[in-house]
């Protein structure tokens, strides 16, 4: 008989000296499986019906917000960093680093009394769980990393067209803010899959609601360039590792994908045909499978 994964949350925890939102999906008495989420990603950016299939292959999943995104802590104090200057070349003055944020995900593994967990993150999220494994390697079983890379700066720059998306101004209320999220699903979804307009208008309405933070994003941005290159830390890695990157790729392209499995010794690479900067739901299955055959 069929029994219903149990949903947690969602909670705030005091981690790493800073408050932390997160909930979680299925059995705490699981091996726990951390999603780390992309820049400015709440941790609803993890689609429920995705957790749950993470949890039903027999995972405690959590999700979370990370600082200056949700209901975390936000850095208001710290300002607002010149992001088109430091993409010319400029130096940037960052407020914290990746270091800083895989910090805060060991916080709330200790808030919730988990002592070693499976990573996996996407784009952003996927340094930082890169960063989590090479910090905090004892406390790492297996790294996924998706749509990510290695922070060397000759595979990591967006293509043109996708930086036109971080140069875009941000949305001043609900309606435009609708706009952009389908202007960014219409550019980084891939040619492979299509796209549900009333999806992304609920999840855009949903995110709104719970809080967006355009100063969060830049500051996320400023972490990422001034936390410069995992090149030489990931070649030393002796975690088991699986990158999965899609072919279509803007903002992170494959490049990224390709030199991450290249650089940590053992990893796997799965490189997806038509696939962007999104995990479309007729990914799910095959990206579920892969992480869980993974972990095992």
């Amino acid at each position: 008989m069929y029994e219903p994964i149990p949903y947690q949350g969602p909670e705030i925890v005091s981690a790493n000296g800073i408050q932390i939102c997160y909930d979680a999906f299925g059995n705490p008495n699981n091996p726990a499986l951390l999603l780390v989420g992309g820049l400015s990603m709440q941790l609803i950016g993890w689609d429920e019906a995705l957790c749950t299939m993470l949890a039903e292959r027999g995972y405690w999943v959590i999700r979370y917000d990370n600082r200056d995104t949700g209901l975390s802590t936000k850095f208001a104090e710290a300002g607002t960093p010149n992001i088109m200057a430091a993409m010319q070349g400029l130096p940037i003055s960052a407020p914290y680093h990746l270091s800083d944020m895989a910090a805060d995900a060991i916080g709330l593994l200790d808030a919730l009394g988990v002592e070693q967990t499976h990573v996996l993150g996407v784009s952003m999220g996927g340094m930082i769980a890169q960063t989590i494994a090479i910090n905090h390697p004892d406390r790492v079983l297996t790294l996924t990393s998706i749509m990510s890379t290695t922070g060397e700066m000759s595979v990591s720059m967006p293509k043109p067209e996708g930086l036109a998306f971080f140069t875009a101004p941000p949305a001043t209320d609900l309606e435009s803010y609708i706009q952009n999220e389908i202007n960014w699903v219409k550019g980084n979804y891939g040619s492979g899959f299509d796209w549900e307009e009333t999806a992304v208008i609920q999840k855009a309405t949903a995110t709104w609601e719970r809080g967006t933070y355009p100063a969060g994003a830049a500051r996320h941005t400023a972490a990422i360039i001034a936390s410069g290159s995992r090149q030489e830390a990931l070649e030393k890695l002796a975690i088991p590792t699986l990158v999965i990157h899609g072919k279509e790729d803007i903002i992170v392209p494959v490049e990224g994908g390709i030199a991450t499995a290249e650089a940590i010794p053992n990893a796997k690479l799965i490189l997806i045909d038509g696939m962007g900067h999104a995990m479309p739901p007729e990914l799910w299955p095959e990206i579920v499978a892969a992480v869980a055959a993974h972990a095992h």
